[in-house]
């Protein structure tokens, strides 16, 4: 394993069938897997999906990736970057299944959110803490949660122990899959504006909501004040105690013209 590279291997059978199940593949599916590796996830998805790709980056393994599938028909094995990808090259409405290297686990989900062809589906295995912050609630929520959430069901798969792993990461992973929504639940004329709200919201989650929008958003303590009770917000709240609702009834305030 190329250290470098946040290469760390799954082998354990239980939990590559158990990533494989949580994509509900069937014989129509094209999948998209990040990382291959060694292919012990590989070997499970070309047996349920009508067409596999496998994006390596690191060249020193797709001889022995090659070799290994040679007779795998379904199985297309690409040489190159995930973040120089063309996602457009595959159908709509395909499948992503991948054990993630940690280091890229933000970059590839927003990579996935903001395709102009995102996945039906992406099972992904990656540190337990980044998982959990993308599934979090209200309490908990992060721009990261946040950013999922709007385009995703989040949910969370099966913990999986550093020790199962070759060579042993230091934290523990988890699996977590996205099911995308049929409508993002923030209207693309918005996206844009309420997103730079989240990031100036959350820009020091120590500091109340209020204090923040005051500085990032260059409005005096009345006018925010304001804006949170006219939103049914606390003067007071923090940024992770909000609801995505919550966010897009501030957004909404900021942003639209009244009617």
């Amino acid at each position: 394993p190329n250290k470098q590279l946040g290469q760390h291997w799954l082998n354990d059978p239980a939990d590559l069938l158990a990533i494989c199940d949580l994509a509900e593949l069937d014989s129509s599916d094209v999948v998209l897997e990040i990382g291959p590796g060694l292919g012990s996830l590989t070997s499970l998805l070309i047996t349920r999906a009508r067409q596999l790709v496998a994006v390596e980056y690191d060249a020193s393994l797709i001889a022995e990736l090659k070799s290994k599938f040679a007779d795998a028909s379904n199985l297309s094995i690409v040489n190159e970057d995930i973040r120089s990808y063309n996602l457009s090259a595959l159908p709509p409405g395909y499948k992503v299944v991948a054990n993630i290297p940690y280091y890229l686990s933000g970059y590839i989900l927003r990579l996935l959110t903001q395709s102009s062809n995102p996945p039906k589906i992406a099972v992904l295995l990656m540190q337990q803490e980044v998982a959990l912050r993308l599934a979090a609630a209200p309490g908990d929520l992060s721009v990261l949660g946040v950013l999922a959430q709007v385009y995703w069901e989040v949910s969370l798969g099966p913990l999986i122990k550093s020790e199962k792993f070759t060579p042993p990461p230091k934290v523990d992973s988890r699996v977590v899959k996205l099911i995308r929504l049929a409508s993002p639940l923030v209207d693309d004329s918005l996206a844009k504006q309420f997103f730079r709200l989240v990031k100036i919201g959350f820009s020091q989650k120590r500091k109340t909501l209020a204090n923040n929008l005051s500085a990032g958003m260059s409005l005096n303590k009345d006018r925010t004040n304001q804006l949170l009770v006219g939103c049914g917000l606390n003067s007071l709240a923090r940024p992770q105690e909000l609801s995505i609702e919550q966010w897009l009834s501030l957004a909404q305030a900021l942003f639209t013209e009244p009617t």
